[in-house]
């Protein structure tokens, strides 16, 4: 069974999604999502990740955000390959903390921020990759801003969830029922 921790992809999407509905990015939301994805106690102490680290991996989620909105695969292309260019070292493999073998594309020495800029941007790079397009976006549910990630068979995904997808369905349907109602002129 994969850990958690490295499955870089969600860890993004739930960190945008955290940071969006979160002013900055707060110790008491930040903490436990990053546990969730697999990063250790040591690592979540004030010390090691201080509130200057939580404020710049808040501004580089955001960045990261942008790219997740952008709903063109090539613009979404060029956005990984500048934040790579940017953040990432040549790939190396590590082993560590009980996890499997995985790649690592930041600089050895690398800040929460450019650790997450460059892990996230090869994520999305290789889910590009695989799909030959962008599978991810925002929620087209008129009051939803969820971010999602849609790498599952079918047609592509417009919705983050059934709900916001049924919400949207019957809201259309009672549109479409009110339109053909209304008197014609």
């Amino acid at each position: 069974m994969r850990p958690q921790g490295f499955r870089a992809a969600e860890r993004l999407i739930d960190l945008a999604n955290a940071v969006r509905a979160h002013s900055g990015l707060p110790r008491d939301v930040a903490v436990p999502l990053l546990a969730r994805h697999g990063e250790g106690p040591q690592d979540l102490t004030e010390e090691a990740l201080s509130d200057a680290d939580l404020r710049d991996l808040g501004d580089a989620a955001l960045r990261m955000a942008d790219i997740l909105t952008e709903g063109d695969t090539d613009r979404a292309a060029a956005a990984l390959n500048e934040t790579l260019a940017a953040h990432a070292a040549a790939p190396r493999l590590s082993r560590h903390d009980g996890h499997p073998w995985h790649l690592h594309v930041d600089h050895g020495d690398a800040g929460w921020a450019d650790w997450f800029l460059a892990s996230s941007a090869l994520a999305l790079a290789q889910i590009l990759t695989e799909h030959g397009r962008a599978t991810w976006g925002e929620c087209a549910a008129g009051n939803c801003r969820t971010l999602y990630l849609g790498t599952g068979p079918g047609s592509p995904r417009r919705y983050c969830s059934t709900t916001c997808a049924s919400r949207a369905r019957v809201a259309e349907h009672r549109r479409r029922k009110q339109a053909s109602a209304a008197p014609h002129a």
